[in-house]
């Protein structure tokens, strides 16, 4: 149930053993290793150097200890990028080549390190496959990290344009599917096609987009190769990879995971809570300096679940300070037991963290570890062996993840056209999407998030904040659906090819929703505006679109702007069409949670009414409840209940477990 990220060609082998023994002690099952190590499996070319980590992994398995094996692609190693340079991507900004002495320099287009990657991981497959020791694998690290997915490098560029030639077939086909006829931009070979960047001002947004789905497809088609090798000499083993924030891939996250046995996630939710909050003032950012937002690891974890509709791993936990945020704050005392049983509540089957040791030197020294670099013990060190005794008496095992009743819908493609085409600063699909979460939440609901592609037959309610495109095999499936659907704004607005639709946004939609979007305004944000819904006036934020509803004994205009000087002028802004409902503009928190309610009411989905900073989870007959505040809260629990964790009243930062007798 827990792990742990190690290291044993930083420290010395007389450490080993020691740490093993330690391990074990503080009830650590997993250890992953090797992730970073191709410098030293292979200090030269053909120079391979395996016995130090045939000693390792002996030395853990000598203590029970289930090894996790990572390929060590993500580094490549300086005698690699000198004899083949072209390995090294460009940077689509400035132009120029991202270099050695940090990791992820490496280009998914280039041929010659696809070769590399696999041959470094058939010596390791073949050499490990079959160990005993060594249980599962993890691809790479943290794919597409630090904006890696796309190059502007030579080698990308020759990729894209046999890519194009493959999609379109003929350069008329591509010049009239991305518009090149505006602007002078008629290409009339595929050989002159350059890459999107560095343009005078916006370039083409249906190049970008085409640009974005080669990248990913060149992501997609590097890492299943790897899988494939795997599987051919690691029988029965898993494998998964570990992903970060699903935003900041800029990849189909689902195609990486289609041949992985589950997904994994590294989570930093002081890390991710300070950039998320960036730009904020102190008093919305200072609740949550030490804690991280109440609903921010656990939308990683949502979506990680959602990539397999399988239980993941936690495969980076964090354990304190970390290095990398615009400020690294100290956790709240409990905060990385609580997040550690926030994980298994949202369908972890395991919480690795990250890392064994600090590191005395190198990019990492100020980020922690279990242990301090003199051997010490932090202040962690304790909240797990709490943890690891806690989990004894909830036997997670027996409780199956909750099925959801209620789900999001989510893909690479809406956070790439929003990227595109902004047309407000203040829009952000990550942000929006988030805002939907956070609302159903405070409902105390399980959420989960799926693709286009997914299976609906078990949802009740299933919402959309943004899906530009889509096609008429999707509208039949929406038909087909018992669900209420619940599309947010600029949902069905573009074609595959980033055009506008020829019957107006919202598209495909029409068959199911009588309306056209006749135009689109972006305000700023701190010039709301109002619409109304049943009688009580909410705000209309950043995105509106004008609602041209038509006739339909079904249609009905659920809320209504308040136009004009005097606000008396009504005009759509949320429409329902029977299981159909689109909202036409972003809104507030207080909108979102009171319309969700009186849907869950219709549907008859059970929620849970929670105080500010209190989140509820169901995992099969376990209810959990974190406290995220600095206060006590009373839960009001039913007699009918039996206390595993905590009690009635949640004290601050801690968490309660029951069960209906």
């Amino acid at each position: 149930m827990l792990g742990v990220c190690y290291y044993p060609e930083h420290w010395p082998k007389s450490y080993w053993a020691d740490d093993a023994k330690k391990m074990v002690e503080l009830g650590i099952t997993y250890v992953r290793i090797a992730e970073f190590a191709w410098s030293r499996l292979e200090p030269k070319e053909g120079v391979l150097c395996f016995d130090w980590l045939d000693e390792a992994i002996a030395v853990l398995a000598g203590e029970g200890l289930k090894v996790v094996m990572c390929t060590p692609t993500a580094t490549p190693p300086k005698w690699l990028i000198d004899k083949w340079p072209e390995i090294l991507p460009v940077d689509p900004v400035t132009g120029s080549v991202r270099g050695f002495g940090s990791r992820r320099h490496y280009d998914f287009s280039s041929d010659v390190y696809l070769r590399e990657s696999l041959r470094i991981t058939d010596l390791l497959a073949r050499r490990y496959g079959k160990n005993d020791a060594v249980v599962g694998w993890q691809t790479d690290n943290e794919i597409c990290a630090h904006e890696t997915a796309v190059s502007a490098s030579d080698v990308a560029l020759r990729a894209f344009r046999k890519w194009c030639q493959q999609r379109y077939g003929d350069i008329n086909t591509l010049n009239a599917a991305w518009g090149n006829v505006f602007w002078s931009m008629e290409y009339s070979d595929f050989d002159d096609i350059e890459l999107p960047f560095r343009a005078v001002t916006e370039v083409n947004p249906s190049h970008s987009l085409a640009y974005k789905r080669f990248s990913s497809d060149q992501v997609v088609s590097y890492h299943d190769q790897m899988v494939k090798l795997i599987r051919e000499h690691a029988p029965n083993r898993f494998i998964t990879h570990n992903f970060i924030p699903f935003d900041e891939t800029e990849v189909d996250n689902f195609g990486i995971c289609k041949d992985l046995d589950f997904a994994s996630y590294d989570s930093y939710p002081l890390g991710r809570t300070d950039m998320y909050f960036s730009g904020a003032d102190a008093q919305s950012f200072r609740p949550y300096m030490r804690t991280g937002h109440p609903d921010l690891a656990t939308y990683y974890h949502d979506q990680v679940r959602g990539l397999t509709g399988k239980d993941f791993w936690i495969m980076e936990q964090q354990p304190g300070p970390v290095n990398w945020a615009p400020s690294n704050t100290r956790p709240a005392p409990g905060m990385v037991r609580f997040w550690t049983l926030e994980a298994f509540a949202h369908g972890a089957s395991c919480v690795s963290y990250f890392r064994w040791r600090q590191a005395p030197f190198a990019q990492e020294q100020m980020h922690a570890g279990l242990l301090r670099s003199d051997n010490s013990k932090t202040e962690t060190w304790q909240q797990i062996e709490q943890v690891n005794e806690e989990l004894k008496h909830l036997d997670l095992l027996s409780h199956e993840t909750e099925m959801a009743s209620v789900a999001i819908l989510t893909s690479a493609d809406q956070f790439w056209f929003t990227k595109i085409e902004r047309q407000s600063d203040n829009y952000d699909c990550d942000d929006i999407q988030l805002s939907y979460y956070s609302a159903l939440r405070a409902l105390g609901i399980n959420i989960n998030f799926i693709s286009i592609e997914s299976d609906f037959s078990q949802y009740s309610l299933i919402l959309a904040p943004c899906l530009p495109d889509f096609d008429d095999a999707f509208i039949s499936k929406c038909e087909a659906s018992k669900a209420v659907f619940v599309f947010g704004p600029r949902s069905g607005s573009k074609t595959a090819e980033f055009g506008c639709p020829a019957t107006l946004p919202p598209g495909p939609l029409q068959k199911i929703l009588p309306m056209k979007i006749l135009s689109v305004e972006t305000i700023r944000k701190d010039c709301p505006e109002k619409f109304i819904w049943k009688g009580t006036e909410y705000e209309s934020q950043i995105w509106r679109e004008e609602i041209e509803s038509y006739y339909s004994k079904n249609t009905n205009v659920v809320a209504e702007y308040c136009e004009g000087e005097s606000g008396s002028q009504r005009t759509p802004a949320v429409v329902r069409n029977g299981a159909a409902i689109y909202i036409g503009t972003l809104t507030c928190e207080a909108f979102l949670r009171d319309f969700f309610q009186e849907l869950c009411d219709e549907l008859n989905i059970i929620t849970f009414d929670v105080l500010d900073n209190i989140r509820v989870r169901q995992r099969g007959g376990l209810r959990f409840a974190f406290n995220y505040s600095n206060r006590e809260v009373n839960l009001s629990l039913p007699d009918n209940v039996r206390l595993l964790l905590g009690g009635n009243t949640v004290k601050p930062r801690d968490v309660t477990v029951w069960v209906k007798t």
